[in-house]
This record gives C-alpha cells, sequence and structure tokens, in this order.
C-alpha cells in the first residue's frame, strides 16, 4: 500500500490527529500589539528584552519602533500603533479635540538623581547663575514640550525669570535638536538645552557647564519627581482584547527590569548599535530618567501638579485630574 493511500485511511480514522499532524496547518493566530515610542538609544535599551526574544508571551506578539516627536504626535492623532508613547502634557490637548486616551503605565519621569533639564553654556561664557539669562538667548529643541515646559517652570519658580514666550525676561528659541550643540558652540545661542545623550557628550567633553539643573531644583521645590511621558491606548482597542494590554504592561515591566539588572548585555549591545559609549546608559538610568512601567498615587499627583504649573505658565488652558485619562483595568498603586 502507497503512503496516499495509508494517509487517506488514517484521515479516515483519525480525522483530529491528522488536523493537528497537517502540514502547513494554521495555528490560531497570536496577538500582534504594536508599540511606538521616542526615539532614543536610551529608550531603546528599555525595550531591547522584548526586541531580541528575553521577554516572551504565549498570548501576545509585540513590535516596537523608535519615532521622532512629530512622527508620534501624528501617530498618536491616527490610532497607527496600538500602544504609543505621549508626553503628558499632550493629554489634555488631545481631550479637548475628542480624542480619548488612556493611560497604561508610567514611560519617563526625573530621576532622584535630577540632571535632567540642564541648562548649558560654553565653559567660558560670563553666565554663572540663571538669574543672569534675562535678556539673553536661550535654545530648546521644542519651546512646548513637556521638558521645556519643566525647565520654564523652574525658572519662573526659583530664579524669578519671566519665561513667557513672547514678551518675557529672555528669547526663547526653537531650534532642531540636531543644531543645538553647534549653535551654541558659534554664540547663536547664548544657553541652550540639550537632549540627552548631548548632556552626556557635553559633560564628556569638558567644552560646557551647567548653570543651572532645572530637574533638580523641582525636585527640591515640589517634593515630587516630574511625570514626562506615559504609555497610552485608545478606549477601542482596549475594550476589544483587554487581555492583550495587560500582557504587554507586564512584558514592558519585564523589559525595564531585564535591561536594569543585565545592564552589560544590553547597555553593549545599544551602544555598539548607537556609536554611544556603554556609560552613558548607566549615567542615564542612574541620574536622569526612571521608567516605572507602573502607575501610582504618586505618579498621578506629579501630573497633577505639572498640569497646575503649565495652566500658570500658559502652556495649556486647563486639565482634568491624571486619574482620569486612567485604564480602568490598570491597577493604581499607593
Amino acid at each position: 500500500m502507497n503512503r496516499r493511500n495509508l494517509l487517506k485511511m488514517a484521515a479516515i480514522a483519525f480525522p483530529s490527529l491528522m488536523t493537528i499532524a497537517r502540514p502547513g496547518y494554521a495555528q490560531a493566530a497570536r496577538k500582534k500589539i504594536t508599540y511606538a515610542y521616542l526615539l532614543d538609544p536610551a529608550y531603546d535599551a528599555v525595550v531591547w528584552a522584548i526586541n531580541n526574544g528575553k521577554v516572551k508571551s504565549d498570548l501576545i506578539d509585540v513590535e516596537t519602533k523608535g519615532l521622532a516627536i512629530p512622527q508620534l504626535l501624528q501617530s498618536t492623532s491616527s490610532k497607527q500603533y496600538d500602544v504609543i508613547m505621549t508626553a503628558v502634557i499632550g493629554l489634555p490637548a488631545a481631550a479637548s479635540r475628542g480624542l480619548e486616551l488612556r493611560i497604561l503605565n508610567t514611560a519617563l519621569r526625573q530621576s532622584k538623581g535630577g540632571l535632567g533639564g540642564g541648562i548649558w553654556v560654553k565653559k567660558d561664557s560670563p553666565l554663572q547663575n540663571p538669574k543672569e539669562l534675562k535678556g539673553k538667548t536661550l535654545g530648546s529643541y521644542s519651546l512646548k514640550s513637556t521638558g521645556y515646559t519643566q525647565v520654564r517652570i523652574a525658572l519662573q519658580k526659583k530664579y524669578g525669570i519671566n519665561t513667557d514666550l513672547q514678551g518675557g525676561d529672555l528669547k526663547q528659541l526653537q531650534i532642531p535638536a540636531s543644531n543645538l550643540p553647534a549653535a551654541l558652540s558659534r554664540g547663536s545661542v547664548d544657553a541652550a538645552t540639550l537632549i540627552h545623550s548631548q548632556a552626556y557628550k557635553a559633560i564628556r567633553s569638558g567644552e560646557y557647564r551647567t548653570i543651572a539643573e532645572t530637574a533638580r531644583d523641582n525636585i527640591e521645590m515640589f517634593k515630587m519627581q516630574f511625570v514626562s511621558a506615559v504609555n497610552v491606548s485608545y478606549p477601542e482597542k482596549l475594550g476589544a482584547d483587554p487581555k492583550a494590554y495587560l500582557e504587554f504592561i507586564r512584558m514592558f515591566d519585564e523589559s525595564i527590569k531585564y535591561a536594569l539588572s543585565h545592564r552589560k548585555e544590553v547597555f553593549d549591545s545599544v551602544a555598539q548599535k548607537s556609536g554611544l559609549d556603554p556609560a552613558f546608559f548607566d549615567w542615564w538610568f542612574g541620574n536622569v530618567s526612571e521608567v516605572p512601567g507602573d502607575f501610582t498615587k504618586e505618579h498621578a499627583a506629579a501630573i497633577d501638579k505639572f498640569y497646575e504649573l503649565s495652566v500658570e505658565l500658559g502652556v495649556i488652558k486647563k486639565a482634568a485630574p491624571a486619574e482620569s485619562f486612567l485604564w480602568d483595568k490598570l491597577t493604581v498603586k499607593a
């Protein structure tokens, strides 16, 4: 009896077994969750364990993508991704346009080290104190971003500088992030707020110094670490498959823990691709930013305080409490 006849007889006698064993049989499709985050080597380290199979799931596959700020904003509105990293200042603006976003966890907040938000000058600059910025020019990558708003809060509240974008005590220029070091070096601006990788290089070069660490100033004044970004999704996506998004939250948290417990493996790998010194990542996670991966009452209070201060600055008109943006299946820790 040939092989074809044997297979036919087996199919008649044991149909369920043949269904399982049939070559090419399509298993039930796993849910794919797409995640977009701010394009930054430090955040490549955050998702490294997911991307490299160190954190796995029986329920979902996670596909990650780093995007520049303009792309993040566009993708948030178009709902192109299932989960997206969003600046906290963007939540009230989205709500005012009728775009419903739900917080899944905290993606970025100030480190206790308080080294974010530095105001940089050349080493031979006459500027020694932020109060001396009056009448000067300060360059930033985005004047209405969460990070720069936090800088403005410190300048206004601690140093008494009117930071109104029009008619304030200093001229504030928005300059593409990649051009900021050159603008500072050639004197196009008197001071600048650099992105994190630039700040690290500035420290190592010895050609620049800070006259303020505004993150530290805000921590000292308000006794809290401001939250800069959260991971969000959309009510209709969450409602369609809540288990998949709860699993994403678990995987994201595990990926952070893996990075911090396997620093050499992760940081060396990301450094090789980015061209940064592996020590940058230790510096970033230790002194600049935290990636909590959960959401707590403390995070909510920090967001609410930031909203209150942002309204004072005129950056936003009003904002609902942070907890009004939470996904109803999210466990908020004390």
